[in-house]
This record gives C-alpha cells, sequence and structure tokens, in this order.
C-alpha cells in the first residue's frame, strides 16, 4: 500500500516555474516506477512524466519535453516535477502516481497505475 500526497501547486504567470512535489508513504515506494499525471477542465486525464525506481531512466510526453524534469528521492520517499516556460494550456490538476510497469510501458503512459495522488492545482494566467 502506498499513499501519495502532492503539493506545490499554485497560480503562476505564463513563462514563469513551479516545482511540484509528491510525498509517498509505504514500505515499497522505491519498488514503483512514479509518474506525472495531469487532467485540464473538460479533458481527460494525460500522461506527463514518468521515472523509473532507481530514478536512472526518465520518460515525458511530447507536451513536456526540454520544459519539465521529473525526478525521485528514494532515501526521502519523494518525487518531483520542475515546471519551467509554463503556458496557459498547462493549467490542470497534477497527480502523483505509482506504478508496477517499467518508466516507458505504453501501459503506464496510458494510466495503468497502482496508485494515484489527490492532485494539486496548477492555474497559468497568459
Amino acid at each position: 500500500q502506498v499513499q501519495l500526497v502532492e503539493s506545490g501547486g499554485g497560480l503562476v504567470q505564463a513563462g514563469g516555474s513551479l516545482r511540484l512535489s509528491c510525498a509517498a508513504f509505504g514500505q515499497t515506494f522505491s519498488t514503483y516506477s512514479m509518474a506525472w499525471f495531469r487532467q485540464a477542465p473538460g479533458k481527460e486525464r494525460e500522461f506527463v512524466a514518468s521515472i523509473s525506481r532507481s530514478g536512472t531512466i526518465t520518460h515525458y510526453a511530447d507536451s513536456a519535453k526540454g520544459r519539465f524534469t521529473i525526478s525521485r528521492d528514494n532515501a526521502k520517499n519523494t518525487i518531483n516535477l520542475q515546471m519551467n516556460s509554463l503556458k496557459p494550456e498547462d493549467t490542470a490538476v497534477y497527480y502523483c502516481a505509482a506504478s508496477q510497469y517499467t518508466t516507458r510501458d505504453p501501459r503506464l503512459v496510458a494510466g495503468g497505475v497502482d496508485y494515484w495522488g489527490k492532485g494539486t492545482l496548477v492555474t497559468v494566467s497568459s
């Protein structure tokens, strides 16, 4: 069992930056690939980024490449998402997720997740 709690969301102007964090509670955090998803108003939840159990492999959606960076600290049971050059279309609720699938597995990208956080809202104003 893993409980995930996101933080760091808020209101930012276009071009700005935010850093999201996710704290994981449970004994088996390091056995999961971790990921961020997001859901914009009126849209389906979509994959943003994922990171391997060791933190050495990452995978990004095209919309996040070059602007977002995912990282994890297994000693602290945390993952982060550094978001730079934010755009209004990045406005969404961002969810932290834990998955048994590997980092680039299409099933993870499609939402194959074992545990979800409750989300944190990011609003980017133009």
